[in-house]
């Protein structure tokens, strides 16, 4: 495939995500190949396989990049799932990770670690790590003690040449052996520490706050080979077809990295996890077939999201919980309040690293101006700039032009924190980061100019997850599908006009990228999403049902509503605690009000259990219950909607495992459950239609590809209702073969007495109904009443007769 997006035998029509686990592995995966061949999906989406953290329920903890996990089969165990998989006609897709590797408690498992911690920056070794030496007078931070180092002491050991403290295993500093522990302790390379330190003193770049991942420099061409070298002969042998690619923003070149790897793999189907803004668009030059797809994700709950409804939720939101407007009030004011916190607590030590590197660089500055600023005022100055950036991260470099949109989003954010500065003069720190962070070759070219755009994307990116998705995502819940991935919860519908533009823009430039709904990373299902969704059609039968409920025994309001919303996306009444405590104590941790995962207050914790717990037998679970009965109808309009249009619409839909059925899934660990697949019985109706659009429209896209995926030979066009309810059909033609409606709102079409006269006029020709019961045939032309296209489901998928 050519880094455009044009069709080949590899790209896929459809992928299928595994949870790869020791109670998953290769051996559970091929015997479910069978099963998913009928299905229609052209590739298994694997999740990492290379050597990983013992245990590892995901992979993302890679220690060894050299071989295949052996927890799941290893090598051989991949080699015979691909040899089933092509005999099925299935390929691979595999999940990589560029951007970090474990720091395992036994540092053995990372070689490259290990080296680095026994030879410290002399190490050959040292070059795969980001590491500031300087900031630890040349010793690597570990904050891998349960208490400060003199009450660690005495459960600390030497033994075989190493250091060893509770399952920690530690290289020793050549001739450091036979010293007593407390100099042992201080001559080695690395300096062990209470785990708080961490948060502050750290000086190795992490992924986001986690220190237990290290970042790695796949920008080092020797780096990125050795690290890359069993993936790319997987590729060329033909043994993998295609790749995802683990957060490129943490990389210092995410561009320069893909057009490596699009070299190096030949050109392979890649799509990237980068979370695109709301209006931000994919760098051009990055040649990838697009993202994993939590934009379609985005654009697809917003259809069924109401407007009006939502900023009604929004007040009765307001009205019940009665939180401040900056902790989670107000969309706009609570994010910035968690960036803020974020920056200076969580991310602390990235924070103070960065404004070193612009001390130093304005300090060395040829150009004056950049002279004379306190380390408070250009902190101060990177802080407000960050907190205003809406996307994931700038991409500039040192000495070369910023692109333009790149430069007018950091402009932006300049404006708005020169008002922060009070005497105005000091506001001169904003411009002297602004110019560094666009990488303004007049800064100057030491060695801190250059590092400062790189460093500032990084931290860039790492608040925006940390203080969007994992905390204001938690803090500001009106409507908690809203609060997903790449989502804005300030203004989440997106009407039909700009999802066909967006539908458009995908199709012309991005063909083949990735669509999802659910995924491993998503707090909520797609299916469970769905149900959300429907209160924005019914905000004030909501507020009711709330101000019906006894909430006495809540910890606060806030986690009262968050239960509630819960429970209806949950759809298991009564609501089975076992599910609902991890997921609510996960809610108020992230959230960081009263509680968080390293200050926690254990007496508020197990009120919210305790509360949680209770409401299964509460008096008010039965309205709950009767409430979500109510609102089925619409809930199974959601639902199949949803689904018909991620895998009609342009791009490559990639299905998490199970998502086939209904699937209703909370954050994880919830929804990383070992996978359960085939075929279902006995699980109801709306289970047996899902499951049943899901294969027809799959194998539509299996043996009809080219109407989906070639810029060139495909095409997208909008059809648009006529009547009184036509904004609530969402209608589209995929190369003049297939036609997709689905029905968006029915609460609010119910509520109208049903869709009347409203009817759409369909493409010339005949259409068959490719969901119509196998025992009868259903052909439509012309203009056809809604009513008639959907009186036996929601949504219809039609075919033009050849």
């Amino acid at each position: 495939m050519t880094c455009e997006g044009t069709p080949s035998a590899a790209t896929p029509t459809a992928t299928y995500r595994l949870q790869l686990q020791p109670d998953f592995p290769f051996a559970a995966a091929e015997r479910a190949v069978p099963y998913l061949a009928r299905l229609g999906v052209s590739h298994l989406h694997l999740s990492p396989v290379l050597t990983s953290v013992p245990g590892s329920t995901h992979g993302y903890d890679v220690t060894e990049h050299g071989s295949v996990r052996r927890e799941l089969g290893g090598e051989r165990g991949l080699r015979a799932l691909a040899a089933t998989a092509r005999a099925h006609g299935l390929g691979l897709v595999l999940d990589i990770v560029p951007n970090h590797m474990a720091v395992p408690s036994d540092t053995r498992l990372n070689r490259p670690l290990w080296e680095v911690l026994r030879q410290g920056p002399a190490s050959p070794w040292a070059r795969w790590f980001d590491i500031d030496w300087a900031a630890g007078d040349g010793r690597v931070l570990l904050p891998v003690l349960g208490e400060r180092l003199h009450e660690a002491l005495p459960g600390m050991r030497v033994k075989d040449g190493t250091l060893r403290y509770h399952d920690h295993v530690l290289p020793l500093r050549e001739g450091t052996e036979q010293l007593p522990l407390p100099e042992l302790c201080a001559a080695q390379h690395y300096r062990l520490a209470w785990w708080r330190l961490g948060r502050s003193e750290l000086n190795y770049r992490r992924f986001f706050t986690i220190s237990g991942l290290i970042g790695v420099r796949v920008e080092d061409p020797e780096v990125f080979a050795a690290t890359h070298r069993k993936v790319l002969q997987l590729l060329r042998e033909g043994v993998i077809d295609g790749l995802r690619v683990d957060h490129p923003d943490g990389l210092a070149d995410p561009g320069g990295y893909l057009r490596r790897l699009h070299e190096q793999s030949g050109g392979r189907w890649t799509v990237v996890e980068k979370i695109l803004a709301d209006g931000e668009a994919l760098p051009r030059d990055w040649p990838v077939a697009g993202t994993t797809g939590y934009d379609a994700l985005r654009h697809v709950d917003g259809l069924f999201t109401d407007p009006h409804g939502h900023r009604e939720l929004v007040e009765a939101y307001r009205a019940f919980t009665g939180v401040p407007a900056d902790l989670g009030g107000e969309w706009e004011a609570t994010r910035q309040r968690a960036a803020r916190r974020v920056l200076t607590h969580d991310l602390a030590a990235e924070t103070e690293r960065l404004t070193r590197t612009a001390v130093r660089a304005c300090a060395a500055s040829p150009d004056l101006a950049l002279h004379d600023h306190a380390p408070w005022a250009l902190r101060t100055a990177l802080c407000e700039l960050l907190v205003r950036l809406p996307v994931y991260r700038p991409y500039t470099a040192h000495g070369a032009p910023a692109g333009p949109e790149d430069a007018a989003l950091l402009e932006r954010a300049a404006a708005g924190a020169r008002e922060v500065f009070r005497p105005a003069e000091e506001a001169a720190a904003v411009d002297a980061v602004l110019r560094l962070a666009l990488g303004d070759a007049s800064t100057g070219s030491g060695t801190d100019s250059r590092r400062f755009p790189v460093r500032f994307a990084q931290l860039s990116s790492a608040l925006r997850a940390k203080s969007v998705e994992d905390a204001a995502f938690y803090r500001y819940v009106p409507l908690l599908s809203a609060c997903e991935v790449g989502g804005e919860p300030g203004s989440p519908a997106v009407p039909p006009e700009r999802f066909h533009a967006y539908c458009a823009r995908m199709q012309r430039e991005r063909p083949t990228s990735g669509v999802v709904l659910s995924t491993h990373d998503t707090k909520r299902s797609g299916d469970a999403r769905a149900a959300l969704a429907v209160l924005s059609e019914c905000p004030g039968q909501w507020a009711e049902l709330l101000a019906r409920t006894d909430t006495s025994a809540a910890p606060d309001r806030h986690t009262a509503w968050v239960y509630r919303q819960t429970a209806l996306a949950l759809g298991v009444f009564p609501p089975p605690p076992e599910r609902l405590v991890p997921a609510l104590l996960k809610a108020v941790r992230e959230a960081g009000l009263r509680t968080t995962w390293t200050e926690p207050d254990a007496e508020y914790e197990a009120a919210v259990e305790h509360f949680v717990t209770a409401q299964r037998d509460s008096a008010d679970a039965p309205a709950t219950a009767a409430f979500a009965a109510g609102l089925a109808p619409h809930v199974r309009a959601n639902v199949l909607g949803a689904a018909l249009v991620q895998l009609t619409m342009p791009g490559v839909p990639d299905l998490y495992q199970g998502t086939e059925h209904t699937y209703r899934a909370l954050v994880d660990p919830d929804n990383r459950d070992p996978a359960v697949l085939g075929e279902r019985h006995g699980r109801g109706l709306l289970d047996t239609e899902k499951a049943r659009l899901t294969a027809t429209a799959l194998r539509l896209r299996a043996d009809r590809p080219e109407l989906f995926l070639s810029r060139a030979a495909s095409a997208y066009e909008p059809l648009y209702a006529q009547g009184e309810q036509a904004a609530h059909c969402v209608a589209f033609v995929r190369t003049g073969a297939v036609l997709v409606a689905v029905t968006r709102l029915s609460l609010r079409v119910h509520r109208h007495g049903g869709w009347g006269t409203t009817s759409l006029t369909l493409p010339e020709g005949t259409w068959r109904d490719a969901l119509a019961d196998g025992s009868s045939t259903r052909e439509l032309s012309g203009t056809v009443l809604l009513s008639h296209l959907f009186r036996s489901a929601p949504v219809a998928l039609l075919e033009r007769r050849v």
